[in-house]
């Protein structure tokens, strides 16, 4: 079982295309750049200016030191972290468990 964390954002009125290129564009490979497996991320199909983003960690304990590890980085603070977190009017956050059979069917 692995520990999936999904993320769910309502963007400032519309700003969804901006915030997917960003996360396209600099975030995600940011993510990946470090070892973060980023599973899924984009627009909700119901409205632009909804966003998810789907990270995979082996335990809890990995979720915890690799968030620690990627928002403490210069990559982050210099980089994407002001554009996104202007854009973001609320987030939520859950972090449950899957089984990889699940979190295959997840990715892009």
């Amino acid at each position: 079982m692995k520990t999936v964390e999904i993320l769910l954002y309502t963007l400032k009125p519309d700003t969804g295309h901006e915030f997917h290129q960003i996360m396209q564009d600099m975030s995600v490979p940011l993510h990946r750049n470090v070892g973060m497996d980023v599973v899924a991320y984009g627009n909700s199909l119901h409205d632009a200016d909804s966003y998810y983003l789907i990270r995979v960690y082996d335990s809890l304990e990995h979720l915890e030191i690799s968030q620690d590890e990627f928002y403490r980085s210069d990559a982050w603070r210099n980089g994407p972290r002001e554009a996104i977190i202007e854009r973001i009017l609320t987030s939520v956050k859950s972090v449950i468990k899957l089984d990889d059979i699940s979190i295959n069917s997840l990715r892009q």
